[in-house]
């Protein structure tokens, strides 16, 4: 199918471009991190973080097709936003589920700037999301939270956390986990940073008799696992968007250096090898962005739709095609691509990593082969 922007898209576009090319172009506007504040800020007072967001809570109303044009744009740009993901997941499953006064939080906090986090894993429970155990009992002051969790990302930068806990049941079983939102600042809950190749992304949380009030639970009680799910088109449309971005990204930078770099007197870009590689390249990139626009706008037609074959492949091709742009970007530019001077290393670490959060590739296969009944 073909990606018939209206103009008003084609104008959201443009903006986000000129925005990145202006405010994060360079590293020393980057900065080191993976999200940077002011930037993050800027953005939400052009009302962009809000893209999905329902207008009376202060957002665009727009569909995951414009989200998905702006991750693109903010992958291209490589805007250190890191907090927008994981914020607008949050938001999509408070908007599904939450009460009233929670979307009126979550949502409002998120056009105007707010960072969520969403707390899933744990040490023994990562792509196995029944075998959670970090619990919640309900009292009569509230729910009282003990556990860890683990590879948070964003926790030390959010002002709530969307925990998914135990609240009935053992681990192994999809029924009774329930989502609570759990304020960041909360006492008896200790983040602790994990250092990784992107910098401090990702956190372990530590709660030891957190106290939430029962109102905290989005949703229903005992029924998170069936929420989460509704939630998979969101969640990896995000991710693949963001990722084709940064594919797209690294592409460029690498046919740039090799229409430029001379070896054996004429460009490197020039010898067989290296043409055919962008060719591949190139059109594996166009791919993923027809599958992206497809799958945006099968969302948009029907937002209570779970397309759980459509959302694996989407996530699964994209993250996968992106991290093999990066890897080659690396390889045509030679030992200048392992160099912090250029971007290059920078989109390796980005690419790696995204083939494992939100669900591995082997997850999302194996969530693909059991669509055709296998």
């Amino acid at each position: 199918m073909s990606i018939d922007l209206t103009d008003e898209q084609r104008a959201f576009v443009d903006a986000v471009a000129d925005f990145c090319r202006r405010e994060t172009g360079t590293r020393e506007q980057r900065g080191d991190g993976p999200h940077h504040p002011d930037i993050y800020r800027k953005m939400a007072d052009l009302g962009w973080l809000g893209v999905t967001v329902p207008d009376q809570y202060g957002g665009a109303g727009a569909g995951m097709v414009d989200t998905c044009l702006f991750l693109e744009q903010v992958g291209y740009g490589q805007a250190p936003v890191g907090g927008f993901t994981t914020s607008a997941i949050v938001a999509a499953a408070v908007e599904r589920s939450g009460s009233e006064p929670q979307k009126k939080t979550v949502l409002g906090g998120l056009a105007t700037g707010r960072v969520y986090a969403i707390a899933m894993s744990e040490p023994e429970a990562g792509s196995d999301v029944a075998n959670l155990s970090c619990r919640a009992v309900l009292t009569d002051d509230g729910y009282v939270v003990n556990g860890q969790k683990t590879w948070c990302s964003n926790a030390h930068i959010a002002d709530a956390i969307l925990l998914v806990a135990r609240t009935a049941g053992s681990p192994g079983d999809h029924h009774g986990l329930t989502m609570l939102l759990v304020p960041a600042d909360s006492p008896g809950l200790r983040i602790s940073g994990i250092e990784t190749m992107g910098g401090r992304e990702v956190n372990d949380l530590y709660f030891t008799d957190v106290v939430v009030p029962a109102d905290a639970v989005v949703g229903t009680v005992d029924r998170g696992w069936q929420q989460l799910m509704a939630g998979l088109n969101v969640e990896r449309l995000i991710l693949a968007a963001l990722m084709l971005g940064t594919a797209q990204r690294a592409f460029d930078d690498a046919l740039d250096f090799i229409k430029q770099r001379k070896q054996f007197g004429r460009p490197v870009g020039s010898f067989q090898a290296l043409r055919h590689r962008v060719a591949d390249l190139a059109t594996e990139i166009e791919c993923c962005r027809l599958l992206v626009h497809r799958v945006a706008t099968l969302a948009d037609r029907d937002p209570h739709k779970v397309l759980p074959r459509e959302s694996s492949m989407v996530k699964l091709k994209t993250t996968e095609v992106a991290r093999q742009v990066a890897l080659a970007g690396m390889q045509m530019m030679g030992g200048y691509g392992y160099a912090t001077e250029y971007d290059m290393e920078r989109h390796v670490r980005a690419t790696l990593v995204s083939t494992i959060y939100g669900g591995t590739s082997e997850i999302q296969r194996d969530i693909i082969g059991k669509t055709y009944g296998l």
